[in-house]
């Protein structure tokens, strides 16, 4: 699962890291959530910077609250479901962050209660989540964007912690990632492999996270630092 993520670079940052144009505000966000709208980088001519709702709502649904239970897309089975294949071989996004929370179950003498880590590159740098993006239309005709993250087996940093991680795209895979004339599941299914260990970093985190209504710098914060 990836469920919770940050994004505490700017607008200007992310452009020139993915050489997107901009057609959408973006703001930094440190504790991002489901159903909100995220930043995305698209690629039809040219790569653009835009916003979805985060949780996929397929082309064919009926009501949009499917989204909810579409944030995530597994990568062993993404080219197989029907929420998500043709979203693989037509609509593939990047999802710009600069870390992601997983949560870890606590000892039953601590009552249970879940400690949250944040995972970042050790450099710190911008990344893209492996994402797909689908276009909805409501009954009054207005088109709704939303997207997915794509989710793989855990890698030996995130495992401790949780059983899964989101696909972080290696930076050669990038473009061929957006390429919109790649369109065989069998060129891109081998990208959405765990990202390598020596690259990522874990520390635990405050639970004032916990809530995505806690959206500040201190977040991403070393639990117990000076």
């Amino acid at each position: 699962m990836c469920n919770r993520y940050t994004v505490g670079k700017s607008a200007a940052e992310i452009i020139d890291k993915f050489d997107a144009m901009m057609i959408a505000e973006i703001d930094a966000s440190y504790n991002i959530a489901p159903t909100q709208q995220v930043a995305i980088v698209t690629q039809t001519d040219a790569r653009v910077l835009e916003t979805a709702k985060w949780g996929l709502i397929p082309s064919w649904a009926k009501d949009p609250k499917i989204g909810a239970r579409m944030t995530n897309a597994r990568a062993e089975t993404v080219a197989e479901k029907p929420a998500f294949r043709s979203a693989l071989v037509r609509r593939r996004c990047l999802i710009p962050a600069d870390g992601f929370y997983e949560w870890q179950a606590r000892l039953e003498g601590d009552k249970g209660k879940k400690q949250p880590y944040y995972f970042h590159l050790l450099s710190g740098d911008l990344f893209a989540f492996a994402g797909l993006w689908e276009a909805w239309r409501d009954p009054a005709g207005d088109w709704l964007k939303s997207c997915s993250i794509i989710t793989t087996t855990a890698n030996e940093v995130v495992e401790p912690i949780h059983d899964r991680m989101p696909v972080i795209l290696r930076p050669e895979d990038i473009a061929r990632w957006l390429n919109p004339e790649t369109y065989d599941a069998s060129d891109l299914l081998p990208m959405l492999a765990p990202y390598p260990v020596a690259e990522l970093e874990a520390y635990p985190v405050g639970t004032a996270v916990n809530s995505p209504t806690y959206n500040t710098l201190e977040a991403v914060q070393p639990l117990n630092s000076a």
